[in-house]
């Protein structure tokens, strides 16, 4: 049991599996942090430390200073000394007017501004380890020596003070802690691991796709990476038609009209690309539920008709700001693998089963573990208490019915409807939230969108928002970095590449290439004049699952000497025989799992 100081002073002891005791742990240690920097850097000014997912920072004010990455080893030997005093962490309060005195005689002018922005008559509560005093409300471990040897300082950021341009410029320090040290361990492998399966560096590498500055966050698919997403889109569409859905294609450019409509033109319009046809305004489309509410709305309705399953890849636009541009994860044009199921209340669970499922089998597909949080009502909603309840009690009892495990994010559905999120992990223990369930009120209400009931009246039909990918393009960079591409046989941009010993044997390698491409399968010929030796390795740093080496002996048995990405060595084949096992292991769009070599 960990023992921790709470807000109000008291203290309590908490599991160590607990989440608030990681990010108690984190917390301490950015005071520790402070306390180092300022031993060092006597004066340094201090303004926030907050814990963070996966760490903590502080930023810092070093004055006429210089602090570089190369600082922070010095820093860290500084927090392991204060670590080893066991320093109690000791709460106290002061008035605000004191708490002002007090932070002034300190010279610590960014937190004098933080207190003088709280309420009149406030107490301020402060924490203190041995001769440092911190303006903090906690919750702290009891004692510095709590925080353990699990930290380490990890890089420097510039930071404007309240994230303010107009402000000064701060030396952000960011660092990471966890309970053991193997767990820091474990997280730094994690992230010298996630480097090495960067999908910026490994799409360069494997011609998947690139940027330009003539177009900043605009990605160009290049044409392996045309064949990969092709497959992708390709399997999309095999799983949709099994599922009964209906493909369609909306414009990229509507109306202003609509988008007043939807709402978007009033709540989403920065995000927005906008233009002007005839004297009107236009918007290029940020998603794609305006677009399939009209398909819905071309013609009458039945309760016969639904559920209507829409589905559309869709191309969408919105802007991001050129500091958040992240390679494929973090773009401004992408597109989004959309259904939009129209329904009546009454086939909500039955479709939150089978769009569960859907998903589910994707994700397993590419081994994915994923976990399931559904989101309730936000403060901010729309819509009748009983539409909620009953959105609510559909998805609760769909996830029951199917066995999914789940936990309830309160507050934190989307402001028409609950939502489910699936949070998938990859191969190195990252977390994504890609896939979702939305039921919406709002929107068939906007559009007044109808059904002829059985009743011979006319009704509103509910509607569910769903993806499965994502973002493809998003999609496609998660998939390269869990496979650090090396892609499974049958997504694989190039599946086989025939190596001929000698020109002498090229004309069976070329004979061996067409059965290949006749069987449906990505085949590329390596006629270089290259060594056998540097054809093979360029192979393998492309990732390519299976070299087919034709030698004179292979020509004349009509055999080929199969290498792969699994196995090495596997030995030689007839053509017939390889054919016949690549296809199997891409129907069956296998992973085939990498034999340790001897």
């Amino acid at each position: 049991m960990i023992k921790i100081i709470e807000h109000d002073g008291s203290v309590n002891e908490y599991d160590e599996k607990d989440a608030k005791v990681l990010s108690t742990l984190r917390h301490t240690a950015s005071h520790v942090m402070a306390q180092a920097i300022k031993t060092l850097y006597p004066n340094a000014k201090l303004a926030i430390g907050p814990s963070i997912d996966n760490g903590f920072y502080y930023d810092v004010d070093f004055g006429e200073e210089f602090v570089s990455e190369a600082d922070l080893p010095k820093i860290e030997a500084e927090m392991k000394k204060i670590v080893k005093k066991c320093y109690p962490m000791e709460r106290f309060v002061l008035p605000r007017g004191e708490a002002i005195k007090f932070m002034q005689e300190k010279e610590e002018p960014y937190k004098v501004e933080l207190i003088e922005d709280l309420p009149e008559g406030e107490e301020i509560s402060f924490f203190r380890q041995g001769d440092f005093t911190d303006l903090c409300a906690g919750p702290h471990l009891v004692n510095t020596k709590q925080v353990g040897k699990g930290f380490k300082l990890m890089s420097l950021a510039g930071a404007y003070w309240r994230g303010s341009e107009k402000n000064k410029m701060l030396t952000r320090i960011y660092g990471t802690a966890f309970l053991t040290k193997e767990e820091l361990d474990e997280y730094i492998h994690m992230l010298e691991e996630a480097k090495k399966r960067d999908h910026r560096k490994l799409g360069k590498e494997l011609g998947l796709f690139m940027m330009s500055d003539f177009g900043p966050g605009f990605p160009f698919f290049l044409p392996n990476g045309m064949r990969l997403r092709n497959t992708l889109m390709e399997y999309w569409r095999e799983i949709h038609e099994r599922n009964n859905y209906v493909e369609i294609s909306t414009p990229v450019i509507l109306n202003r009209s609509l988008w007043e409509t939807s709402g978007h033109w009033d709540h989403y319009k920065e995000n927005m690309y906008t233009t002007v046809i005839d004297g009107e305004d236009y918007a290029v489309k940020p998603m794609n539920c305006p677009g399939s509410i009209l398909v819905y709305q071309n013609e009458p309705r039945s309760y016969r008709d639904l559920p209507l399953r829409l589905a559309e890849c869709g191309l969408v636009h919105r802007h991001e700001k050129s500091g958040q541009l992240h390679g494929l994860m973090r773009v401004r044009c992408f597109t989004q693998d959309d259904a939009h199921i129209y329904m009546t209340p009454d086939q909500i669970e039955d479709e939150i089963k089978r769009v569960t499922a859907m998903i589910d089998e994707v994700y397993r597909l590419f081994g994915f573990k994923y976990h399931v949080e559904l989101s309730t009502r936000p403060e901010n909603s729309m819509g009748s208490d009983e539409d909620w309840e009953m959105a609510e009690k559909g998805l609760k009892n769909a996830l029951d019915d199917i066995g999914m495990p789940y936990v309830i994010n309160e507050g934190d559905g989307a402001f028409y409807g609950p939502k489910i999120d699936f949070h998938l992990e990859d191969s190195i223990g990252r977390t994504w939230q890609c896939g979702t369930i939305q039921l919406d009120f709002q929107l068939p209400q906007r559009f007044e969108l109808e059904y002829m009931g059985a009743d011979g009246q006319k009704h509103r039909p509910i509607m569910i928002h769903r993806v499965c990918f994502g973002s493809v393009e998003r999609f496609i960079g998660i998939l390269i970095e869990h496979f650090a591409g090396a892609f499974p046989t049958w997504l694989n941009p190039t599946q086989v590449k025939v190596i001929p010993i000698s020109d002498k044997t090229m004309d069976y390698a070329k004979e061996v290439l067409d059965g290949l491409k006749a069987a449906g399968i990505r085949a590329e010929l390596d006629d270089r004049a290259e060594k056998m030796g540097f054809k093979i390795r360029d192979a393998q740093l492309k990732k390519i699952p299976y070299m087919l080496v034709v030698g004179q002996k292979e020509a004349e048995d009509k055999v080929v000497a199969v290498r792969s990405r699994f196995a090495g060595d596997e030995g030689t084949r007839s053509l017939e025989q390889f054919i016949a096992d690549i296809r199997a292991e891409i129907d069956s769009k296998a992973i085939r799992e990498v034999k340790p070599q001897e």
